[in-house]
């Protein structure tokens, strides 16, 4: 078996309307397809929804449903708001922060940027309360391949702790601080 890609992620939205247009407007997403049905296709469930698809590039789609009869959605509360969210590359520091400027000049509260080493990132909430994150790549090869060399490592010490191993603290060292 093969995975090509992500055909489509879905999140729930509150305004399929606000949301195709707040995508297009912020992060330059194209509107590329609405579905509407009353009936759920899998489970035949009498229960309308607009599914609206956005291009996020390289074929990637993010996809959004409103459900107008299903109460309003709600957020984990055992999981904090930092955990969950989507990242999108983005090529350049400078069309990252011309966004975050936009997104200001709007009122949109932006987190950042934050230093990752390995990359810069900005985050902030989209209007139906998901959270988004704008990545630029900082990493070098050499980067690349001590991060790959202790990848397993880190894993199994994970599994066995639950405590951060060490194998990367490199990466919090004023050596790779750009």
């Amino acid at each position: 078996m093969t995975i090509q890609r992500i055909h489509h992620v879905a999140y729930r939205c509150k305004d399929a309307k606000k949301t195709v247009e707040w995508y297009g407007k912020y992060l330059d997403m194209d509107f590329v397809l609405a579905i509407a049905e009353n009936q759920v296709p899998s489970t035949k469930a009498p229960d309308p929804y607009m599914h609206i698809f956005m291009d996020a590039g390289m074929g990637n789609i993010l996809a959004f449903f409103e459900l107008p009869n299903s109460p309003e959605q709600g957020k984990d509360p055992n999981t904090p708001d930092w955990v969950q969210h989507i990242a999108f590359k983005m090529g350049s520091m400078e069309e990252m922060m011309a966004v975050k400027a936009k997104l200001e000049a709007d009122g949109i509260d932006v987190v950042g940027p934050t230093e990752h080493t390995i990359f810069k990132s900005i985050y902030f909430f989209d209007p139906n309360g998901h959270r988004l994150e704008l990545a630029v790549d900082t990493n070098t090869p050499e980067m690349d391949s001590k991060l790959d060399a202790v990848k397993w490592e880190m894993l199994e010490e994970w599994d066995r702790t639950k405590r951060a191993p060490q194998h990367a603290a490199w990466m919090h060292s004023t050596e790779f601080a750009n």
